[in-house]
């Protein structure tokens, strides 16, 4: 039987591959029933650590070996980040336990030649005080120190400022909690919040009406409350987003970019469902996620196909409202799929040309006087600002709308961008326009 630090080396080798997103990676390996329930406990723990820490880790490693991190094996270098991130990060393991596993690891993938040095650079560092040296230098400090690429604090520093940077630095390591939709036209959220706490669930209200943080629940699915369709799971900032669409009922809504469906859920809540909402997108088995998220939580007025949001098409109809929330590079998500930010910054130049394609699309959709809500969840100018901001430049029939602005800051204006300080949510920008002539 494979050990929980064995299956965590595996997955976190699939990862660093390519070959799978972490949260797919954790369900078809960590959860294939191999593990004890406590087990299960330690993998998840130590596979997202690992993932969300490697560049502080590979900083020690840096320090203590003769060759660099990226040169070693990957197994190898894999095996040191899982010991180091339980040296740091992990006391309730013993620091004898962490180095002799990690030992064991690189002996167990066929690389006893490396033992030597895994256990003298654990044990070296454990001497040193376990203390992470921090260069000057205030962007490579910052790296090291929250585990960001150096371009990817360059880029916060820069366009946000200081401030700003470190909260969503500080927030991408931190666990973020899960925020869940309270399915209205079923219950409140107060007879929900007492439901799940007489069930022995943490559950407690949020400032954001609908809106529920569920901590330490583990599988999602599992709960009653769950299956009986009477919430689903969508971030704080998600769902401000619907709230900023404004839907009501009788409007004809559009969600081009929709599956799994979130924001399709929350828009049928909160018009009722007696808004004619139609949720698109690209690929048939995602639309079907759509109907069957739809069909859980009881909602009716959702009708969900497949459609290219980037190419017009004469059989969608006219819409009131229109949700276009855009494929992007997800910077604001880090907490939850750490590995986003290890993509090369190249991946991500063609982005703000795919989202201005779809935005544009989508314009042609609205009625008169009609609404759109354009939204990523992204922390770039690139694909936030500068594509709305180009959009109304180059259409004079377009104008920006505030917004949630009985809410505050960062509302107020036509385009929001959510910080994790505000919320304590996924970071998120979302931008309204209304067309004024045809």
């Amino acid at each position: 039987m494979k050990s929980a630090r064995f299956i965590v080396l595996e997955a976190l080798m699939r990862v660093k591959k390519g070959s799978a997103y972490s949260n797919l990676v954790l369900d078809s390996v960590i959860n294939g029933g191999e593990l004890s329930d406590r087990d299960r406990a330690f993998a998840v723990r130590l596979f997202y650590g690992v993932l969300e820490r490697e560049i502080t880790l590979d900083s020690v490693i840096d320090s203590y070996s003769s060759k660099r991190a990226g040169l070693l094996d990957s197994e190898v270098r894999i095996a040191l980040e899982i010991g180091l991130y339980q040296l740091l990060y992990m006391p309730s393991v013993p620091d004898s336990a962490a180095v002799n596993e990690s030992v064991f690891l690189v002996k167990r993938v066929r690389k006893a030649s490396a033992s030597g040095m895994v256990n003298a650079v654990l044990r070296a560092f454990i001497r040193d005080g376990k203390k992470i040296a921090l260069p000057k230098e205030k962007t490579k400090a910052l790296s090291i120190e929250y585990s960001c690429p150096e371009w990817l604090v360059k880029k916060w520093l820069t366009e946000y400022g200081e401030e700003n940077a470190v909260s969503i630095l500080s927030h991408s390591v931190s666990e973020p909690p899960v925020s869940i939709r309270v399915n209205t036209l079923k219950t409140t959220a107060e007879k929900l919040k007492n439901r799940l706490v007489n069930e022995n669930y943490d559950c407690t209200e949020s400032d954001i009406d609908g809106c529920l943080i569920l901590r330490g629940a583990g599988g999602i699915e599992h709960i009653p409350s769950y299956r009986e369709g009477f919430f689903h799971v969508q971030d704080i900032s998600s769902q401000l987003c619907c709230h900023a669409l404004g839907a009501k009922a009788g409007d004809v809504i559009l969600d081009l970019c929709a599956a799994p469906g979130g924001k399709s859920f929350t828009i049928a809540e909160l018009a009722e469902d007696k808004a004619e909402l139609h949720s698109f997108d690209l690929h048939e088995k995602r639309a079907m996620l759509i109907k069957s998220g739809a069909e859980r939580l009881g909602i009716t007025s959702i009708s969900a196909e497949s459609a290219d949001a980037g190419e017009y098409n004469p059989n969608i109809p006219k819409a009131d409202k229109i949700l276009c929330d855009v494929p992007c590079s997800g910077l604001g998500v880090i907490a939850r799929k750490p590995e986003i930010k290890l993509k090369n910054p190249k991946e991500l130049a063609g982005l703000p040309a795919v989202q201005s394609r779809i935005l544009e699309n989508a314009a042609k959709y609205l009625k008169l006087g009609g609404e759109l809500v354009y939204s990523t969840c992204s922390l770039s100018r690139a694909e936030n600002d500068e594509v709305i901001d180009s959009f109304l430049s180059k259409h004079e029939s377009f104008i920006g709308v505030p917004f949630l602005e009985e809410m505050g800051e960062p509302f107020g204006e036509y385009k929001a961008t959510i910080f994790p300080k505000y919320f304590g949510s996924d970071g998120f920008f979302i931008a309204k326009i209304r067309k004024i002539n045809e």
